[in-house]
Parts: C-alpha cells; structure tokens; sequence
C-alpha cells in the first residue's frame, strides 16, 4: 500500500509540474488575447486562428524550405504581427464605433474565412513539424523538453512585454489607452497609431505562441479549436482585459486538465475546466480578481 502511495504522490507531483508548463504557454496566449480587448476594446473570436496560420508558416519554412526553426521563429513572428496589424486595418478599424455584436460577428467571420483559406490551401491533412526533443528523465518523472522549452519562451516573452509596457513611451501610452481612451484622445495621442501597434503586438504573440505549440500539436486547419475556447474562457475568467487576473486564472486552468488527465483521460480535464468556469460565473462574474458589491 505504501508503495502505491509513494507512486501515486510521484504521479500526482509530475500532473502539477506538467500543468505548471502548459499554463506558460496558455497565460502567453491568454496575453495577447487581453491586451488587445483592453486596449482595442474588441475580442478577436479569430486569435486562435492567427495562431494556426503562424504554425503553417513554421511548419512550410522549416519542412519545405529547409530553414533552421531558431530562423523561422523570428520570421514567423514578424508574419503574424503584420497579419495582426493587418486585420486591425482592414476589419476592426471601420468596427470600432459599431455595437459590440457586428465586432464579434465581424472577427468570427474572419475565423471561418481563416480556416476555409487554410483547408482549401493545404488540405486537412495532420502534418508534424518533424522535430523530435528528447524527454527529461527526474528521478520516476519524464517531462517533454518541448513543453520545458515552451515554458521557458514563453515566460521570456511576457518578460519581454513588460518591459516594454513599462520601460517605453509607447508602451506607457498603451496602458493609459487601456485606462482610459476618451482622456488621452484629448491629450494628442494618436490612438489609431496606438491601436495599429496594439494589434501588431497582439499578433506577435501569437506568433510566438504558434512557434511553441507547433513543437507540441500537429498542424491542420482546425487545430485552433484545441486551444482558442480555452483561451477565451482563461480571458473571462480572469477578467477581459485584465492581465494579471489572464495570467492567474491560465494556471489554474492548466492545472485543472492535467490533475483531470491523471485521474481520468485528458478529455475529461477540459470536462472539468469548462464546468469549474460554469461554476465561477455564478459566483464572480466579473472575474476572480473582481471586487465583490
């Protein structure tokens, strides 16, 4: 019996661990997601499907083109920025002044253009990036090094973005936006530029994000449905628009599937994830970091 337990409290420590990884990569998405909606004002129903095209394009450069994936990254991140900007452009800048719902309709429709682009485009094939990672053997527990490496990335990445929200003009004008945008309109700030720059930045990170996930996920049009709703709930749950709530609210959501998965199949920890979110709807609405009247 006691050694039963023992494994079992080894299992239960590599769940924890696992989950601690997987909430990096989905608190860099959950990132992108809010700074856009607290700036823009605006929730892109199609952020995930940025993501897959940003894997596509990792996946061509590296398989196709025979380049190094420390230079597709990079590339592959730049590709995503300008497609984010560009859907500021085209799409949600003439929306900015529409109610609410032909915002969202707008972007969902963008996600079904987006996925309709890719499967005519590439075919619904499962296609895998080819790179194989060793596991990380600790004691009686085995870690991926993808999921090490996505972590680590993607903890640099929000690093990166703090600092740049907090250490640059632009950066300065972007959170005084997301605070108030009637104010600093009135003040000389240019807020479509600042919007512009805010959507490109929202893309750059889920270009990076798709540079992570490709390590992890085969590529194939729909696989933004993998992560995209729950990207969408970690944002509502830690408040929209609200980072450090996005950012708490993504590890508990990781942690959630990965006890799940131990105790059951993987399925059953989104089952779990989605009804703890049900649940918390009820009794904080607004968030977990939200006051309570």
């Amino acid at each position: 019996m006691q050694a039963f337990l023992d494994v079992f409290d080894i299992y239960l420590l590599e769940a924890v661990i696992n989950g601690i990884l997987l909430g990096g990569v989905l608190a860099l998405l959950a990132l992108g997601l809010n700074l856009i909606f607290g700036v823009i004002d605006v929730t892109w129903i199609c952020y995930a499907e940025l993501v897959m095209i940003g894997m596509y394009g990792m996946y061509f450069m590296v398989q196709y083109y025979g380049v190094s994936y420390f230079v597709a990254a990079p590339l592959t991140v730049v590709l995503v920025a300008v497609l984010g900007a560009a859907l500021h452009y085209l799409v949600i800048a003439p929306l900015l002044t529409a109610p609410p719902i032909n915002q969202l309709l707008a972007t969902g429709g963008v996600l079904f253009v987006l996925q309709s682009f890719a499967t005519v485009a590439f075919g619904i094939d499962f296609r895998n990036l080819g790179i194989r990672l060793p596991v990380l053997a600790f004691g009686e527990m085995n870690f991926s090094y993808a999921r090490l490496l996505s972590f680590v990335a993607a903890l640099v990445g929000m690093v990166c973005v703090y600092l740049f929200m907090t250490r640059t003009f632009t950066g300065t004008a972007i959170r005084a936006i997301s605070q108030d945008r009637q104010i600093m309109a009135l003040m000389g700030v240019d807020t479509r530029r600042i919007y512009l720059i805010t959507s490109a930045l929202g893309g750059a990170l889920a270009g990076l994000a798709a540079c992570l996930l490709v390590l992890q996920y085969d590529v194939h049009p729909f696989v933004g449905l993998s992560f995209g709703p729950i990207t969408f709930l970690i944002c509502v749950l830690g408040g929209l628009g609200n980072f450090i709530g996005g950012f708490i609210a993504a590890f508990v959501f990781a942690e959630i599937i990965s006890l799940g998965g131990l105790f059951s199949d993987l399925e059953w920890g989104y089952v779990l994830a989605f009804a703890f979110f049900i649940v918390m709807m009820f009794i904080r609405p607004a968030g977990l970091l939200a006051r309570r009247r």
